[in-house]
């Protein structure tokens, strides 16, 4: 880890983790950086790996410097060399280093003539911690098969050798090469119209960090949804897929008219495959979804709003390091919940903010201290760990309680200064508060303490007077629940016909960690809970109905947990199972067969699961 230092704002004394290098990076951006990638790739689907080439551009920045330090992950090295500006290339020595666990190995590349360029030929593995690879009968045609990528939030390194850092950003060109009849897509603009000749060209001309570097191929059609936006999905979903983000140019102008001009050009979805991780991925020019969000009422696409978000707080102006990703996830979290009560109203906005404020809640208790810091001191946490609740949750509510003192138009006001200010930069927590102390809290005084400031960055938990929205409606279902649980409401007497999803979760997530058996098959009874096509209330219906001793929902649960991957709605489950010895066991068949059908990273948090759960 790298060292600690202190930053003074004002006559405040604040600690910065002054990473010099990025922890979960090999490289020394200090002495060169990586400015542009030019990749060449054929996708290889019998085999399972990408082949070609990788040139970098550099930019050095130590006279002294000579070597180039890249991360990498499983990558098979055929050759490095130089390419000077007349194309003229020259082999360098490399060095491969046995693989960390974490981080993958370290390539050190001789390089005493400071190149301009150099080209790595690779291969990936079949096993790439960064991309999957789906058969036919795994997708939602079953015609041909499906890879795509996830690189957030240091598995880039296991497709592509570079600087894998959020502190980095590099523009890029690629040419890759598909089977014929198969559409490639890539986080830059693509093109709805392209034949599907196999070969597809690709160029970001905005700078991007590594996590935001992404590919996906398949059996792929298009269907537009506005004049900058498109869905693309397998010919059966893409039809649903655009009924549910018909929204999709809406959203566009309504965060273009809160926060700036909308700067990347064309704005596509891809949905995916249900084995895809987490909900979803704001890849530049092309946001990577899950199909779980397509119920048909359109209750799930905050999901879209989320990652258009991100096209502002995240990818326009990016955490540094992965301490402070809060930057991203906070502040679009924040912004997602202004485009949804921009369209679809109050009730909707504050009833997702109080989900994720109880879900907040009830998860901070189990935490460590420092994980509950909006920016956590070093120390030995997984890059991919960082990605919890307090930087969605903790980070939107603590702008929230900005907007509320400060006042919305003066809030508005000024997260567009900051958009605009640190646009197509990675920056750190202390640099947004550099910035945060004389453009909002001393430009109007008495609205808001510095201490509360540092409060709510460095201090755990959530401070005592955080706002917290109203919602009679959850008040009504807090009432209903608890008569249908003392016994003087029955099931189908709760006035649930019109509950939209987010009622549902709040009633089901209400309920005791071990409700009683009757009353969940009551419930069931009344409301057909088993077998639900909401990914979102099957997941709470299933781990409450599991808890309860239900053994009869255990086929249905496994059904919902062999469909899907999300991790999200797939863990809460297995870990439900996994508290009993004939619980553990079932999971276990399940995921057996459900195992090929997962991403690295889902079989990766299972089999934990599994092992923590066997020493139990």
């Amino acid at each position: 880890m790298s060292p600690l230092r202190t930053l003074a704002l004002g006559a405040l004394v604040l600690p910065v983790a002054a990473y010099a290098n990025d922890p979960y990076s090999y490289a020394q951006p200090d002495e060169v950086r990586v400015t542009h990638l030019d990749l060449k790739l054929k996708i290889e689907f019998p085999q399972r790996k990408l082949e070609g080439e990788a040139t970098l551009t550099l930019n050095w920045k130590d006279p002294k410097a000579a070597v180039l330090v890249l991360d990498t992950r499983d990558l098979s090295i055929a050759s490095v060399e130089s390419v000077d500006a007349a194309g003229k290339t020259a082999p360098l020595t490399y060095a491969l280093a046995p693989r960390d666990k974490q981080l993958g190995s370290k390539l050190t590349i001789q390089t005493p003539q400071h190149p301009h360029e150099i080209r790595i030929a690779y291969s990936t593995s079949p096993n790439a911690s960064g991309l999957q690879w789906l058969p036919p009968a795994q997708t939602a045609d079953k015609k041909l098969p499906f890879m795509f990528s996830q690189s957030e939030s240091i598995h880039a390194r296991s497709w592509v050798p570079l600087q894998d850092s959020p502190a980095i950003r590099f523009t890029y060109d690629a040419q890759v090469t598909a089977p014929k009849d198969m559409r490639v897509a890539m986080s830059a603009p693509n093109d709805p119209q392209h034949p599907l000749d196999g070969e597809f060209t690709f160029k970001q001309t905005h700078p991007i960090p590594s996590y935001l570097l992404a590919i996906a191929a398949g059996d792929l059609s298009v269907k537009e949804t506005g004049p900058r936006s498109a869905v693309y999905a397998e010919p059966s979903v893409v039809g649903k897929a655009a009924h549910e983000f018909e929204d999709t140019e809406k959203m566009i102008a309504t965060a273009e008219q809160l926060y700036g001009p909308y700067r990347w050009g064309r704005y596509d979805l891809l949905v995916l495959p249900p084995s895809f991780p987490y909900g979803g991925m704001e890849n530049p020019n092309m946001t990577f979804a899950t199909p779980t969000v397509l119920v048909g009422d359109k209750s799930l696409v905050s999901l879209v709003a989320h990652e258009l978000a991100h096209s502002w707080s995240g990818n326009l102006v990016t955490a540094a390091s992965w301490r402070d990703i809060w930057l991203n996830e906070g502040v679009t979290t924040y912004v997602q919940g202004r485009i949804t009560e921009a369209l679809y109203g109050k009730r909707q906005a504050d009833e997702e903010d109080l989900l994720s404020i109880h879900a907040l809640q009830r998860e901070l208790g189990e935490m460590p201290e420092n994980a509950q810091r909006l920016a956590p001191k070093p120390g030995n946490i997984d890059a991919d760990d960082t990605l919890s609740d307090v930087a969605y949750s903790k980070g939107s509510w603590f702008l929230r309680t900005l907007e509320q003192r400060f006042g919305r138009e003066t809030f508005d006001n000024y997260l567009k200064g900051y958009f605009d200010h640190f646009a197509f930069q990675s920056i750190t927590t202390e640099q947004m508060l550099d910035y945060l102390k004389p453009n909002l809290i001393d430009k109007y005084p008495g609205k808001m303490s510095w201490d509360d400031v540092k409060a709510w960055v460095y201090g755990t938990g959530v401070p005592k007077n955080a706002p917290i929205p109203d919602s009679p409606r959850f008040d009504t279902i807090d009432k209903e629940r608890t008569a249908f649980l003392a016994g003087t409401l029955s099931a189908d007497k709760l006035d649930a016909k019109d509950w939209n999803t987010q009622e549902w979760m709040y009633f089901l997530d209400g309920l005791p960690d071990t409700p009683p058996l009757a009353k969940m098959q009551e419930l069931d009874s009344a409301w057909h809970l088993t077998g639900t096509p909401n990914a979102e209330i099957g997941m709470r219906w299933y781990v409450h109905a599991i808890a309860a001793g239900d053994k009869a929902t255990w086929p249905a649960a496994a059904e919902h947990m062999t469909r899907i991957g999300r991790l999200y709605l797939t863990m809460p489950v297995y870990r439900a199972l996994s508290k009993t010895p004939d619980g553990l066991a079932f999971a276990e068949q399940v995921y057996a067969r459900a195992k090929n059908g997962y991403h690295p990273l889902t079989q990766q948090a299972v089999e934990a699961l599994f092992a923590k759960a066997g020493k139990r």
